[in-house]
């Protein structure tokens, strides 16, 4: 399953804040960032139980080539016409200055932990940056976990 942040800032959240919040939520992980001169641009975060860690990956509109993408997930909200939060959505999507993926490993041993870390995770990005996010098969939120618009 893949989470994103859609932000309308190219603001960065630091690798340690991001550490910090996960442990205080009872999420510890061990991180291994990567990054060049414009921040971090992958991450793995390894939970305590072992398996495949959680991987996070932060795009740049300006600086890689996520345009194709944004107008997808505009197309799609566009047809969600059955929402009033669609329309905003959208335009919010098309105004992405940057955009971070979670992926949300299968082989973890335990669902409900791997579970709170993404919600927490995709949460705390998505406040910290001003943005809003998605989660495959459930819907488009707001930071504070308001479901907007729920995916069919």
């Amino acid at each position: 399953m893949w989470l994103r942040v859609f932000a309308p800032t190219t603001v960065e959240v630091p690798p340690s804040a991001i550490v910090e919040r996960l442990a205080a939520a009872g999420n510890p992980v061990v991180p291994h960032f990567k990054g060049d001169d414009l921040g971090w641009t992958t991450g793995e975060l390894h939970l305590p139980k072992g398996g495949t860690p959680l991987l996070l990956a932060r795009y740049l509109t300006k600086e890689d080539d996520l345009r194709d993408d944004l107008n997808a997930y505009a197309a799609e909200l566009e047809t969600m016409t059955y929402s009033s939060h669609a329309a905003p959505l959208m335009e919010t999507v098309i105004q992405t200055q940057q955009m971070m993926t979670i992926r949300k490993p299968v082989d973890y041993p335990d669902e409900v932990v791997v579970d709170e870390a993404c919600e927490t995770l995709v949460r705390f990005l998505a406040l910290a940056v001003g943005g809003v996010y998605q989660i495959d098969g459930r819907g488009w939120y707001a930071p504070d976990g308001t479901r907007l618009v729920e995916e069919y």
